[in-house]
């Protein structure tokens, strides 16, 4: 940053804006960090770690920001905008990073505020929310979408892409509706697919309740978003209709298409439906980071003898190795281990593979 004093304030600390937050304290320790949210502890963990410089008791206060990050709900984000409009300086730049874009462009546009602002969306995400959840790397070498309005001037598009990448993300310029539309088919349409699928299964579960049972393997691992706050899934659809839309009518043709070929014993073209299918999935990056968070897991074969699933646990213990959670795979239609392992990285993940293939356990790792 080229100021010699730069402020920035966040309006809402929770997992997104804590991170951003402590990654700006951490690569540029002497900027003034100001902090706005409804929750007090959130804030007071924020001062308590120096995140912050100062919190305010109202967004007036933030009228000396250069940069404001909007990192509250997106009708939150909204509802401040008449404030800021009043209160913001001429320099200062106002962003977001909100998943869905086209609710808070609207609304920048009907405040006129255009000028002011430069969008953003980085594609990280967690289990766990509110900014004990926060890390100072949680955006690092990750994609961050950056959609500028129509008429702020490039050279502030210039210096919030630099400002990202000082932070260590890797920022990636679109409009807001070419990100709605790729969030929309990499993100939004796998949500509703995978919901989907676990309806289809659950409307034929019997009596005894064997498809929950039996679904704990692949089909478990392929909708496993379908665990999602259907509350923020609610939002969201809502906020990306047309493109989610217009996805979900090309998913169907394709089905269509399927069920012809099936029907028909089209071999060729059922061949090639998978065909295509699994060229392109090898063809995704192993460990890019995306708009879908990524379970890092290692499957075990556990000998059936005493002791041997508490030693491989205690193995990864003594290590050092953070374990997040452990399961028990009877499904093993993959061929892959009984003993799942989850991570909270890929490194984790790759390190206990590696000491428990030198302890003789046969491993699966992915």
């Amino acid at each position: 940053m080229k100021h010699t004093h730069f402020s920035i304030g966040f309006i809402g600390l929770g997992l997104i804006g804590g991170s951003i937050a402590q990654s700006i304290r951490r690569i540029f320790p002497d900027t003034e960090i100001l902090g706005f949210d409804v929750d007090q502890a959130a804030l007071a963990l924020a001062l308590e770690d120096r995140t912050l410089t100062r919190t305010v008791t109202s967004i007036e206060e933030m009228r000396d920001c250069d940069y404001i990050f909007l990192c509250a709900p997106v009708h939150y984000n909204i509802a401040y905008l008449p404030i800021l409009k009043q209160i913001i300086r001429d320099s200062c730049i106002v962003t977001d990073v909100g998943s869905v874009k086209s609710d808070i462009y609207h609304a920048i546009h009907e405040h006129h505020m255009d000028d002011h602002f430069i969008g953003g969306h980085p594609m990280v995400g967690s289990e766990r929310s509110g900014y004990d959840a926060a890390n100072d790397r949680l955006i690092e070498n990750t994609y961050y979408f950056v959609t500028p309005s129509n008429t702020v001037d490039p050279q502030k598009v210039t210096d919030f892409r630099t400002f990202l990448e000082d932070l260590g993300a890797i920022p990636i310029i679109y409009t807001p509706n070419r990100h709605d539309e790729i969030t929309a088919y990499i993100s939004h349409i796998p949500h509703v697919i995978a919901s989907s699928l676990v309806n289809l299964v659950a409307s034929q579960e019997d009596e005894r309740g064997m498809l929950r049972q039996l679904a704990a393997g692949g089909f478990k691992d392929i909708t496993r978003i379908a665990s999602s706050n259907p509350v923020v899934w609610e939002h969201i659809l809502l906020s990306n209709p047309q493109h989610i839309a217009e996805g979900l009518r090309t998913f169907i043709t394709e089905l269509e298409q399927m069920i012809t070929a099936v029907e028909e014993g089209n071999a060729g073209e059922i061949h090639s439906f998978f065909d295509s299918a699994k060229n392109y999935r090898n063809s995704i990056p192993e460990h890019a980071t995306g708009v879908i968070r990524m379970n890092h897991e290692v499957y075990v074969d556990i000998p059936d003898e005493p002791g041997a699933l508490a030693k491989a646990v205690t193995y990864i213990g003594e290590a050092g190795i953070n374990l997040k959670n452990i399961g028990i795979t009877h499904n093993r239609e993959d061929n892959e281990g009984v003993l799942r392992l989850c991570f909270y990285d890929n490194e984790s993940a790759e390190q206990a593979a590696a000491l428990l293939t030198e302890y003789q356990y046969p491993v699966y790792a992915r």
